[in-house]
C-alpha cells in the first residue's frame, strides 16, 4: 500500500479523486492500493524551552541564552492533532512507500518532514511536486514522483530557517522584556519582525523631524503650452518677483524641439509580493486577506501556486498557454486577438533560469465558478489581465521635449503620447490611477504643437508657489516593496529581481509578520498609511545591537538561507553564526542600563469608568422558541442537550459540548435562531484542528464550524 499524506483534508479529496482512493475511513481516504491522508498544516513544533528543562519555565534573565545541545519538536498540543497524527503514526508503520505531497514549497516541505520524524518513518519516501490543484496537474504530478532526497536542501533550509527564529525569537525577546518591559507586557523581538519594525520607525521619525518649506517657481505660457523654468527653486518671493519682472522685459524663444518614440514594456506576470502590493494600492486590501483570497482560489483550481517568488515562467509550459487562454471564457474579447497568431515566445516571460521552486502565479485551464465572493473575483481579475497583457505587444509611445529660453533663463516642457496602445488596451476600460500632483497631471495631458527651432514672441510669465513635503508614510503596498528589497527604493524591475535575495522574510511570511507588528500594537493603520506607534519607536531605540534591526543585515541571512537550499552553505554553520550573535546580544543588554518602555495604551482608564453597564436582556425560554428543523414542536432542554420535543419523529438536537467546548444557552440560542453564532474560541476536538470560528447550521441540521 502507498501512504499519500496532503497538506490539508481539502487537498487530499483532491488527489484521492485523482487516485480512485474513495472509500472514506476515519482521518484517511482509500482505494486502489493508496491510503490518503492529511495534516492540518502544522502538527509538529520545535520544542519549547519549559521542554528542555523545568527551570525555563520562568524567565530568568541570568539563564539565558537559551540554547539546546540538539532542538527537538513536538505534537502541538491539541486534541484533534494528537487523533490525526496517531492516525498518520498507525498508516506509516503499515504502508510500503510513503507519497509526500506537501504544499510544494518549503514551509511545506518542513511540517511534512517533522511528521514523518516524529512518526518514525524508514519507508522509501516519494515527493509529488505539483503547481496547481487541477486533475491533469496531480497526474502529471504523479507520472513524475522525484525522490525525497532530491528536496532534502529545502528541507534544511527550512529547519534552519524555524530554529534560526527560535533561538533569536525566543532568547531576544524574554532579554528585552525582562530588561526593559518593567514585568507589564512582553516586548516581542524577530529576525524579520523587529528589521521591518526599524524601516517604520525610521520612516516615522524622518516625517516627525521633517519643516515644511515655502518655494517659488517661474513658469511661462507661450502658444497655449506651460513652460518651466530648468533652474533651482527659488528660497524667497522677492527674488521671484524680480525674476518675474525680467521675464516680462524679453520674449520666448524655442531653443530645440524634439520628438523621441519610444516603447513602453509589459507588465511583469505577478510573484505574491506583486500581486499583494496591486491588490493593496487597488482595493485596498491588506497583504493577509490577499494571500487568504489567492490560497482560495488555488485550493478551488482556479490560479496555479500562489507563494512565489518569481515573476517568470518555464519554458516547458509555453505549449499550454494557447490553451489556458481559450479556456479563460470571461475574457474572450481580450483573448481572441491574441489567437489570432502564435502565442510570442518572449525571455521577459519564459526563463528556466529564473524559475525557483513555482514559476509566476498564472490562470488555470480551471475557469472561475459564478460562486466565488467578491474579492476572490477581483484577485482572479487582477491576475487573468496580467497574464493576458504579457503577450500582447508592447505600448508605442512618443515622447516630445521642448526647451525655450527667457532672456538668459532656460526653460522646458515635455508631453507624451500613446500611438499604439499594445498591452494598455487590456486596461482600457479601467479608472486611470490617481495622480497626487495635480500640476504635474496637467502638464502630462498638454497637447503640445509643432514647434521651430528658433521661433519667438509674447509670453504670459507667473509664479507658482509651492511647499515642500515630508516623505511619505509606508502603506502596506510600500512596506512590501520595501521587504522584497531590504529597505532599497527601487523602481526598476529588473534589479528588483535581482535584490530579492536579499530581501527580508519569504512572500508567504511578510503579511503575518505585519499582521504581528499590528497585534503587539508597534504599527497602527490610518486610512491607508502605517505608522509606528510610542511603543514601537521605543522599542527600537532601546535596540543598540544594528544586527537585530538592520533591514541589510537580516537581508543577508536570508540570503545564506537561500543558499543552504541550494547546497552552496551548511545549515549547522547559519546555526552557529546565530548562536553567536545571541550569545554576545544577551552579553550586551544584560551588562547594559535598564530602563522601561512605556506600553501603548489600549483604552484611557477614565473612559472605562463612563462607560455604564449593559442592561442584560432576558432570554427567550426554549419552551416558547420553535424547532428549526420541523417547525412545529418546540424545543425542550435536558441534562446535555437542547432537543425537539418531538425528537423521535424529528431527530433534531444540539448538545452543550460543541467539539470540546461548552456553549452556553445565548450562544445556542443564536444558533437555533439566527443559524449562526459569533465568532468563538476554545474549540479542542474539530476533526480538522479548528480551534476558532462561527458555528453554523448546515442543510442537514448538523452543527458545522467554520
Amino acid at each position: 500500500m502507498k501512504l499519500c499524506i496532503a497538506e490539508k483534508p481539502s487537498v487530499a479529496r483532491d488527489i484521492a479523486k485523482v487516485l480512485g482512493a474513495t472509500m472514506p475511513k476515519q482521518g484517511y481516504m482509500e482505494g486502489n492500493g493508496y491510503c490518503v491522508t492529511w495534516t492540518f498544516g502544522h502538527l509538529c513544533t520545535l520544542k519549547e524551552p519549559h521542554d528542555y528543562g523545568p527551570q525555563y519555565k520562568s524567565w530568568n534573565l541570568f539563564l539565558l541564552p537559551i540554547i539546546p545541545s540538539s532542538f527537538g519538536i513536538k505534537l502541538i498540543p491539541n486534541k484533534g492533532v494528537e487523533a490525526q497524527f496517531k492516525v498518520i503514526e498507525k498508516l506509516v508503520e503499515e504502508c510500503d512507500e510513503v507519497i509526500n505531497c506537501g504544499d510544494a514549497g518549503q514551509e511545506g516541505e518542513l511540517i511534512q518532514r517533522w511528521v514523518l520524524q516524529k512518526a518514525k518513518c524508514n519507508k522509501p519516501v516519494q515527493r509529488l511536486w505539483i503547481s496547481s490543484l487541477t486533475e491533469e496537474a496531480i497526474k502529471e504530478g504523479f507520472d513524475n514522483l522525484k525522490p525525497a532526497e532530491d528536496y532534502k536542501n529545502l528541507y534544511l533550509a527550512g529547519n534552519a530557517r524555524a530554529i534560526g527564529d527560535w533561538l533569536l525569537g525566543i532568547n531576544a525577546t524574554r532579554l528585552f522584556t525582562k530588561k526593559f518591559g518593567g514585568n507589564k507586557a512582553v516586548l516581542s523581538i524577530g529576525r524579520v519582525q523587529t528589521p521591518t519594525l526599524a524601516m517604520l520607525v525610521q520612516r516615522q521619525k524622518e516625517i516627525d523631524a521633517f519643516t515644511t518649506e515655502e518655494y517659488w517657481e517661474l513658469k511661462t505660457k507661450y502658444r497655449d503650452v506651460i513652460f518651466n523654468a530648468a533652474i533651482d527653486r527659488l528660497k524667497t518671493l522677492d527674488r521671484a518677483e524680480k525674476g518675474l519682472e525680467y521675464l516680462k522685459l524679453n520674449p520666448f524663444e524655442i531653443v530645440s524641439f524634439e520628438i523621441k518614440e519610444g516603447k513602453e514594456k509589459n507588465p511583469r506576470l505577478f510573484d505574491l509580493t506583486g500581486l499583494q502590493v496591486e491588490a493593496n494600492k487597488k482595493y485596498g486590501y491588506s497583504a493577509e486577506n490577499t494571500l487568504n483570497y489567492i490560497q482560495s482560489l488555488y485550493e478551488k483550481k482556479h490560479v496555479t501556486y500562489p507563494r512565489v517568488d518569481t515573476t517568470y515562467l518555464s519554458d516547458n509550459l509555453y505549449p499550454k498557454i494557447a490553451g489556458i487562454l481559450q479556456k479563460m471564457y470571461p475574457y474572450q474579447d481580450l483573448i481572441a486577438p491574441l489567437l489570432e497568431a502564435p502565442i510570442p515566445k518572449s525571455k521577459a516571460v519564459f526563463d528556466d533560469t529564473k524559475v525557483t521552486d513555482h514559476h509566476a502565479i498564472i490562470p488555470t485551464e480551471v475557469p472561475p465558478s459564478q460562486n466565488l465572493s467578491r474579492e476572490e473575483k477581483l484577485i482572479y481579475d487582477l491576475v487573468a489581465k496580467r497574464f493576458i497583457s504579457v503577450f500582447y505587444p508592447e505600448c508605442k509611445i512618443s515622447n516630445t521635449l521642448v526647451e525655450g529660453k527667457v532672456g538668459t533663463i532656460p526653460f522646458k516642457t515635455s508631453g507624451r503620447q500613446v500611438l499604439e496602445p499594445g498591452w494598455r488596451a487590456v486596461y482600457a476600460k479601467e479608472p486611470k490611477e490617481e495622480v497626487t500632483d495635480k500640476d504635474k497631471e496637467k502638464e502630462e495631458e498638454q497637447t503640445i504643437p509643432e514647434f521651430k527651432v528658433g521661433e519667438s514672441g509674447p509670453h504670459d510669465p507667473m509664479i507658482h508657489q509651492g511647499k515642500t513635503t515630508p516623505p511619505k508614510p509606508y502603506t502596506e503596498a510600500t512596506l512590501l516593496r520595501a521587504m522584497e528589497t531590504a529597505g532599497k527604493q527601487v523602481e526598476d524591475e529588473e534589479l528588483r529581481e535581482l535584490l530579492k535575495n536579499n530581501g527580508i522574510g519569504r512572500p508567504s511570511t511578510r503579511a503575518n509578520i505585519i499582521e504581528t507588528l499590528f497585534k503587539r500594537k508597534y504599527i497602527e493603520k490610518k486610512r491607508k498609511n502605517l505608522i509606528a506607534t510610542q511603543t514601537g519607536i521605543q522599542l527600537i531605540d532601546t535596540i543598540e545591537d544594528e544586527l537585530l534591526k538592520s533591514p541589510e543585515l537580516t537581508g543577508e541571512w536570508e540570503q545564506k538561507l537561500r543558499k543552504i537550499e541550494k547546497g552552496e552553505y551548511e545549515a549547522n554553520q547559519f546555526k552557529e553564526e546565530l548562536i553567536q550573535m545571541v550569545s554576545d546580544l544577551t552579553r550586551k543588554v544584560v551588562d547594559g542600563k535598564g530602563k522601561v518602555i512605556m506600553l501603548q495604551e489600549e483604552e484611557k482608564a477614565e473612559e472605562k469608568k463612563k462607560r455604564e453597564p449593559a442592561q442584560k436582556k432576558e432570554l427567550q425560554s426554549w419552551e416558547e422558541t420553535k424547532c428549526p428543523k420541523c417547525k412545529e414542536h418546540h424545543l425542550i432542554k435536558g441534562k446535555a442537550a437542547v432537543g425537539c420535543s418531538d425528537f423521535k419523529n424529528c431527530g433534531f438536537k444540539i448538545t452543550f459540548d460543541v467539539f470540546g467546548k461548552k456553549i452556553s444557552d445565548k450562544q445556542l440560542l443564536d444558533l437555533v435562531l439566527k443559524g449562526k453564532t459569533s465568532k468563538l474560541k476554545g474549540f479542542s476536538t474539530h476533526s480538522e484542528a479548528l480551534t476558532e470560528g462561527v458555528l453554523t447550521l448546515g442543510e442537514d441540521f448538523q452543527v458545522q464550524l467554520n
